[in-house]
Protein backbone atom coordinates (compact mmCIF):
# COMPACT_ATOMS: atom_id res chain seq x y z
CA UNK A 1 0.00 0.00 0.00
CA UNK A 2 1.30 3.42 -0.51
CA UNK A 3 2.54 5.93 2.19
CA UNK A 4 0.36 8.87 1.72
CA UNK A 5 2.91 11.72 2.04
CA UNK A 6 2.41 14.94 3.73
CA UNK A 7 1.52 17.68 2.03
CA UNK A 8 4.82 20.34 1.34
CA UNK A 9 5.47 22.69 4.45
CA UNK A 10 3.55 20.52 6.87
CA UNK A 11 6.73 20.41 9.24
CA UNK A 12 9.66 22.20 9.90
CA UNK A 13 13.01 22.27 8.25
CA UNK A 14 15.68 20.32 10.03
CA UNK A 15 17.68 23.57 9.48
CA UNK A 16 16.09 26.69 10.88
CA UNK A 17 18.99 29.26 11.17
CA UNK A 18 17.20 30.82 14.49
CA UNK A 19 16.64 27.88 16.21
CA UNK A 20 20.61 27.63 16.56
CA UNK A 21 21.04 24.27 17.18
CA UNK A 22 19.73 22.88 14.35
CA UNK A 23 23.36 24.03 12.75
CA UNK A 24 24.78 21.48 14.39
CA UNK A 25 21.60 18.85 14.29
CA UNK A 26 20.35 18.89 10.87
CA UNK A 27 22.13 16.53 8.64
CA UNK A 28 24.18 17.74 5.78
CA UNK A 29 24.48 14.10 3.62
CA UNK A 30 21.73 12.00 2.27
CA UNK A 31 20.53 9.71 4.04
CA UNK A 32 21.99 6.03 3.91
CA UNK A 33 19.13 3.16 4.18
CA UNK A 34 19.73 0.78 6.62
CA UNK A 35 17.75 -2.49 6.27
CA UNK A 36 15.68 -3.28 9.48
CA UNK A 37 15.86 -6.66 11.40
CA UNK A 38 13.61 -8.87 12.72
CA UNK A 39 13.67 -6.46 15.73
CA UNK A 40 12.29 -3.82 13.97
CA UNK A 41 10.05 -5.86 11.60
CA UNK A 42 7.89 -8.09 14.24
CA UNK A 43 5.86 -6.69 16.70
CA UNK A 44 4.03 -5.76 19.04
CA UNK A 45 7.27 -4.75 21.08
CA UNK A 46 4.89 -1.95 22.72
CA UNK A 47 1.72 -2.66 24.61
CA UNK A 48 -0.75 -2.92 28.06
CA UNK A 49 2.19 -4.98 29.58
CA UNK A 50 3.83 -2.10 29.95
CA UNK A 51 1.57 0.46 31.06
CA UNK A 52 0.28 0.81 34.69
CA UNK A 53 -2.89 1.62 35.50
CA UNK A 54 -2.47 5.76 36.97
CA UNK A 55 0.99 6.37 34.36
CA UNK A 56 -1.06 8.64 32.81
CA UNK A 57 -1.85 10.53 36.14
CA UNK A 58 1.40 12.71 36.56
CA UNK A 59 0.03 14.54 39.61
CA UNK A 60 -0.26 11.06 41.65
CA UNK A 61 2.30 8.42 43.02
CA UNK A 62 4.12 10.75 45.81
CA UNK A 63 4.00 11.89 49.18
CA UNK A 64 1.77 15.60 48.71
CA UNK A 65 0.27 17.27 45.53
CA UNK A 66 2.71 18.84 43.01
CA UNK A 67 2.37 22.90 42.60
CA UNK A 68 0.69 24.38 39.72
CA UNK A 69 -2.45 24.50 38.10
CA UNK A 70 -3.95 21.49 37.62
CA UNK A 71 -5.32 20.22 33.57
CA UNK A 72 -6.64 17.66 31.96
CA UNK A 73 -4.91 16.85 28.33
CA UNK A 74 -7.35 14.93 26.29
CA UNK A 75 -7.87 13.98 22.39
CA UNK A 76 -7.74 11.56 20.02
CA UNK A 77 -4.97 10.13 18.16
CA UNK A 78 -6.25 9.30 14.42
CA UNK A 79 -4.41 8.88 11.38
CA UNK A 80 -4.89 10.18 7.48
CA UNK A 81 -8.42 9.55 6.98
CA UNK A 82 -9.70 10.74 10.04
CA UNK A 83 -9.76 6.99 11.18
CA UNK A 84 -9.55 6.20 15.29
CA UNK A 85 -5.86 4.75 16.16
CA UNK A 86 -6.63 2.12 19.34
CA UNK A 87 -4.42 1.09 21.32
CA UNK A 88 -1.54 3.16 20.90
CA UNK A 89 1.26 4.15 23.21
CA UNK A 90 2.01 7.68 23.60
CA UNK A 91 4.21 9.18 25.70
CA UNK A 92 4.78 12.86 27.74
CA UNK A 93 7.14 14.94 29.01
CA UNK A 94 7.41 18.69 30.65
CA UNK A 95 9.20 21.05 32.64
CA UNK A 96 7.31 21.90 36.07
CA UNK A 97 5.06 24.63 36.72
CA UNK A 98 7.89 26.85 37.68
CA UNK A 99 9.55 25.72 34.02
CA UNK A 100 11.98 23.40 35.35
CA UNK A 101 12.59 19.78 34.36
CA UNK A 102 13.88 16.86 36.94
CA UNK A 103 17.45 16.61 34.85
CA UNK A 104 20.32 17.22 35.72
CA UNK A 105 21.60 19.34 32.75
CA UNK A 106 18.37 21.93 33.90
CA UNK A 107 20.24 24.36 36.26
CA UNK A 108 18.35 27.37 36.06
CA UNK A 109 17.20 29.32 39.46
CA UNK A 110 13.50 27.96 39.75
CA UNK A 111 12.69 25.34 42.31
CA UNK A 112 12.32 21.55 41.09
CA UNK A 113 9.00 20.29 42.55
CA UNK A 114 9.56 17.00 45.30
CA UNK A 115 6.61 15.88 43.88
CA UNK A 116 6.28 16.52 40.63
CA UNK A 117 8.60 14.00 37.87
CA UNK A 118 7.22 15.48 34.55
CA UNK A 119 6.46 11.81 32.81
CA UNK A 120 4.01 9.81 32.00
CA UNK A 121 2.25 6.93 29.63
CA UNK A 122 -0.87 5.88 28.36
CA UNK A 123 -2.60 3.47 25.35
CA UNK A 124 -5.23 5.28 23.14
CA UNK A 125 -8.90 3.19 24.19
CA UNK A 126 -10.45 1.54 21.54
CA UNK A 127 -11.51 4.95 19.80
CA UNK A 128 -7.94 6.06 19.76
CA UNK A 129 -9.02 8.32 22.67
CA UNK A 130 -6.44 9.46 25.59
CA UNK A 131 -6.48 11.30 28.77
CA UNK A 132 -3.52 12.17 31.00
CA UNK A 133 -3.83 14.80 34.20
CA UNK A 134 -0.87 16.96 34.92
CA UNK A 135 -0.18 20.14 36.07
CA UNK A 136 0.59 23.34 33.65
CA UNK A 137 4.28 23.59 32.81
CA UNK A 138 6.04 27.45 33.15
CA UNK A 139 8.01 28.96 30.70
CA UNK A 140 11.82 28.43 30.69
CA UNK A 141 15.08 30.39 29.21
CA UNK A 142 17.32 28.93 27.36
CA UNK A 143 20.50 30.29 25.35
CA UNK A 144 19.07 30.06 21.92
CA UNK A 145 19.10 34.22 21.25
CA UNK A 146 18.99 37.44 23.98
CA UNK A 147 16.52 36.98 26.90
CA UNK A 148 14.69 33.82 25.04
CA UNK A 149 11.95 32.04 26.82
CA UNK A 150 10.52 28.64 25.78
CA UNK A 151 6.32 28.71 25.60
CA UNK A 152 4.81 27.04 28.14
CA UNK A 153 4.76 23.28 26.23
CA UNK A 154 4.17 19.27 26.66
CA UNK A 155 6.34 16.86 24.53
CA UNK A 156 4.52 13.93 22.79
CA UNK A 157 6.04 10.42 21.82
CA UNK A 158 3.27 8.50 19.40
CA UNK A 159 4.23 5.07 19.10
CA UNK A 160 3.68 2.64 16.68
CA UNK A 161 4.51 -1.39 16.74
CA UNK A 162 7.93 -0.89 17.58
CA UNK A 163 10.45 1.49 18.49
CA UNK A 164 11.54 3.03 14.84
CA UNK A 165 7.76 3.74 14.52
CA UNK A 166 7.88 6.81 16.68
CA UNK A 167 6.96 10.47 16.41
CA UNK A 168 7.57 12.96 18.68
CA UNK A 169 6.06 16.51 18.69
CA UNK A 170 5.01 19.21 20.74
CA UNK A 171 1.90 21.00 22.66
CA UNK A 172 1.10 24.36 23.07
CA UNK A 173 -1.37 26.78 25.10
CA UNK A 174 -3.64 29.12 23.72
CA UNK A 175 -2.46 32.72 23.55
CA UNK A 176 0.84 32.14 24.77
CA UNK A 177 2.39 36.11 24.31
CA UNK A 178 6.53 33.88 23.74
CA UNK A 179 5.32 32.78 20.62
CA UNK A 180 6.14 35.31 18.52
CA UNK A 181 9.89 34.94 19.84
CA UNK A 182 10.22 31.24 19.53
CA UNK A 183 12.53 30.23 17.05
CA UNK A 184 11.08 26.27 17.69
CA UNK A 185 7.59 27.25 17.01
CA UNK A 186 7.79 30.04 14.36
CA UNK A 187 9.99 26.86 12.19
CA UNK A 188 6.51 25.10 12.08
CA UNK A 189 5.23 26.31 8.61
CA UNK A 190 2.97 29.42 9.47
CA UNK A 191 -0.90 27.71 7.77
CA UNK A 192 0.24 24.69 10.26
CA UNK A 193 1.37 25.94 13.60
CA UNK A 194 -2.23 25.74 14.87
CA UNK A 195 -2.13 22.14 14.87
CA UNK A 196 0.18 22.90 18.13
CA UNK A 197 -1.82 24.88 19.84
CA UNK A 198 -3.87 22.80 22.09
CA UNK A 199 -7.66 23.96 22.62
CA UNK A 200 -9.22 25.20 26.34
CA UNK A 201 -12.86 23.08 27.28
CA UNK A 202 -15.15 24.02 29.42
CA UNK A 203 -16.64 21.14 29.34
CA UNK A 204 -14.51 18.74 30.16
CA UNK A 205 -12.78 21.14 33.32
CA UNK A 206 -13.66 19.21 36.16
CA UNK A 207 -15.36 21.70 38.77
CA UNK A 208 -13.23 22.36 41.66
CA UNK A 209 -10.27 20.23 40.72
CA UNK A 210 -8.62 20.73 37.16
CA UNK A 211 -9.19 23.10 33.49
CA UNK A 212 -9.11 20.53 30.48
CA UNK A 213 -7.66 21.34 27.08
CA UNK A 214 -7.70 18.93 23.71
CA UNK A 215 -5.08 18.13 21.79
CA UNK A 216 -6.03 15.99 18.90
CA UNK A 217 -2.68 14.28 17.04
CA UNK A 218 -3.01 13.41 13.16
CA UNK A 219 -0.18 11.11 11.60
CA UNK A 220 -0.51 12.03 8.13
CA UNK A 221 -2.54 13.79 5.22
CA UNK A 222 -3.79 17.67 4.67
CA UNK A 223 -4.11 18.02 8.60
CA UNK A 224 -1.02 16.30 10.44
CA UNK A 225 0.39 17.24 13.04
CA UNK A 226 3.73 18.88 12.72
CA UNK A 227 6.26 16.22 13.95
CA UNK A 228 10.07 16.74 14.43
CA UNK A 229 10.83 14.28 11.82
CA UNK A 230 9.69 15.67 8.30
CA UNK A 231 9.85 11.84 6.75
CA UNK A 232 7.98 9.98 9.64
CA UNK A 233 6.57 6.35 9.00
Amino acid sequence: MAIRRDPPGTHPPLDYPDYRSTALRHPTRPPVPIPHTRTELTGPALGADLVRPGDNDLTAGHPGEPLGQRILVFGTLRDGNGRPIPHALLEIWQANAAGRYRHRADRWPAPLDPNFLGVGRVLTDAQGRYEFTTVKPGAYPWGNHHNAWRPAHIHFSAFGTTFVQRLVTQMYFPDDPLFGQDPIFNSVPAHARSRLISRFSLERTRPQWALAYEFDIVLRGPQATPFEEPDHV
